[in-house]
């Protein structure tokens, strides 16, 4: 058991002040802070504290994975850290964005690699050979658009905006409302030439402000104002018109979202934690001035529509842990509250690696002949090896986000 440093992230959308409250650190800080990455990933590996200095996690796992991850996680996923666990904070939106499915990634990699594409190259798309599963439990309201909406829904949104010019391109989904309609009507407007695009954006845009100002309540208020404020952010950019089609997603705080492969979406505002695949893989569709490769991307994206379902965690029985289910065998999330006047103490054994998050109050942590006082904002590597852990809360309320290798694929 071992203090986890994880490694800071700056990029544009991130917040200055939201990890670093939660970190207990000064306010402003100097540059906009969007992640805090807490796993073992070769592009920004958290480091791990002992008594020697700090090490990196990766290079921990790499020297001894059977007793950092375990004999399951080492034959099941190879000789590395199978999930990356995330700190998110997102002051403006991120990217619309997908995420390939596990043959796509391989084949992709492979293609690229081929090609003599130099992972840090811009227009790489590929970083590694794994898919990217995520979830994301919000710690603030947090909101996001995911997966494409029913299409009569969406020719329903596009005919209150009552802008003549959008017609047509309705008409691509009103005639045939299924995923090809959508797979049409995306590939239109994000494929739009430039002129075209730049007399459209300000007729659409018209459409919204004149459908808030006479329908204030509404039943496309949140998705058409979504719309409104992407373009302030990415005026011209045709991922707001992209936008108008997928479903708007608010979660409250301990809510969660699972994201599949192929499903399109942005956060949009919020802190929250999240996990994934230990992967990189990331398909863009707009709302970035990095590159979008759109044959990829329409490759990869799966137009099916969906009703997103907001994630309840579910208590685990005779015990202060609760679960985030998902389908996804690379890791397990879940979250440990703790009072002191309720049930201040939890247990549990290793079985395979953990990374603990605090998220709120301070807890005091055992493990065999160790212990550690863990604050708000801290986390810790548990390995394999290490016997039973015990979390006592030494604050009022506590909460941790635990987060290990998922159940095997039956």
């Amino acid at each position: 058991m071992h203090r986890l440093e994880g490694a800071l992230r700056s990029y544009a959308w991130g917040s200055r002040t939201a990890i670093a409250e939660l970190r207990g650190l000064p306010v402003p800080t100097a540059h906009p802070e969007a992640e805090l990455w807490l796993g073992a990933h070769p592009a920004d590996p958290a480091r791990v504290v002992t008594d020697e200095g700090e090490r990196s996690l990766l290079d921990l796992v790499r020297s001894e994975p059977e007793r950092q991850l375990g004999r399951r996680s080492v034959d099941t996923f190879g000789e590395r850290l199978p999930f990356l666990l995330k700190l998110l904070a997102a002051e403006e939106p991120l990217s619309l964005q997908a995420h390939p499915s596990a043959d796509q990634a391989r084949e992709g990699f492979a293609r690229e690699n081929e090609l003599g594409i130099a992972l840090g190259s811009s227009i790489r798309n590929y970083k590694d050979d794994s898919h990217k599963p995520e979830l994301v439990v919000a710690l603030s309201r947090f909101d996001a658009l995911a997966g494409f909406r029913d299409p009569k829904r969406t020719v329903e949104l596009l005919d209150a905006i009552a802008v003549p010019e959008l017609q047509p391109y309705a008409g691509l989904i009103a005639g045939q409302p299924d995923s090809d309609g959508l797979r049409a009507l995306f590939t239109t407007w994000i494929t739009l030439p430039q002129p075209v695009l730049s007399a459209l954006m300000p007729r659409v845009l018209d459409g919204c402000v004149d459908y808030l100002s006479g329908s204030k309540d509404g039943e496309f208020v949140a998705e058409i104002r979504t719309a409104l404020e992407l373009s302030e952010v990415y005026p011209g950019d045709a991922g707001v018109l992209a936008a108008l089609l997928l479903n708007r997603v608010t979660l409250e705080p301990g809510q969660g979202l699972y994201l599949a492969a192929g499903n399109l979406h942005a956060y949009l505002h919020g802190m929250a934690v999240e996990i994934m695949a230990n992967s990189d893989n990331v398909l863009r569709g707009g709302l970035t001035p990095k590159h979008v490769d759109v044959p990829e991307l329409l490759r990869v994206l799966d137009f099916d529509s969906v009703d997103i379902p907001v994630l309840e965690a579910e208590e685990l029985p005779g015990s202060a842990e609760f679960m985030y289910v998902s389908p996804a065998p690379e890791f397990c999330l879940t979250r440990i509250d703790l009072s002191s006047n309720g049930r201040a103490e939890h247990r549990f054994r290793t079985e395979g690696p953990h990374i603990l998050l605090c998220t709120a109050g301070s807890v005091h942590l055992r493990c065999g002949s160790q212990s550690l006082d863990v604050e708000q904002g801290s986390a810790v590597w548990i390995a394999a090896e290490d016997p039973e852990v015990s979390v006592t809360a030494t604050s009022e309320r506590a909460q941790l986000f635990s987060a290990r290798v998922g159940a095997p694929i039956a």
